[in-house]
């Protein structure tokens, strides 16, 4: 489509500008094939009134030349066309079997980033786990030593007591 478009683009101003030289080329071409003396004499409107036989031949040539380039152009504007049409679909349709790749390759590629950072997030928090548990571990292995020194903490106090109630007992 934008293809096309473009071509329209090229073609429509040299359509005009043929167009606007038909309009203005057969009295420039009078002027041309007259004699340059008469031209230096006359002005362009008498030479035009003063031979219609040259106006008149002069006039079809043109038409005629005006008639071939309008026709090449077209059948260059239709080649073209016909080139584009033909050629186009194929062209689309590789551009949108390349962009469908390049789509689902992208689309594996962020898949793949995804469970890559799953994993890393997987392997986070077990790695926070595991700190937590052994943590933990330790918490309790410090409450059973905190325990087990206060245990033998008063043991020996209640053992001094029991020492000291014995030495007083004997000192009475």
């Amino acid at each position: 489509m934008l293809n096309r478009l473009s071509l329209v683009k090229v073609w429509l101003p040299l359509i005009v500008l043929a167009k606007a030289l038909s309009i203005n080329f057969p009295a420039s071409a009078q002027i041309i094939q007259t004699n340059p003396q008469q031209i230096i004499r006359t002005n362009p409107q008498q030479i035009i009134r003063t031979n219609p036989q040259t106006q008149d031949s002069l006039q079809e040539r043109i038409r005629q030349q005006q008639e071939q380039q309008n026709q090449q152009t077209q059948e260059r504007m239709n080649e073209t066309w016909l080139r584009q049409n033909f050629q186009q679909p194929q062209q689309l349709q590789q551009q949108q079997i390349i962009q469908q790749q390049e789509f689902t390759q992208q689309r594996q590629e962020m898949l793949r980033q995804q469970q890559l950072r799953l994993q890393q997030e997987g392997t986070r928090l077990q790695q926070q786990d595991f700190s937590q548990q052994q943590q933990l571990r330790i918490q309790q292995q410090q409450l059973r030593q905190d325990q087990q020194i206060r245990q033998q903490q008063q043991f020996r106090l209640q053992e001094q007591i029991r020492q000291q109630q014995l030495r007083q007992q004997n000192n009475l």
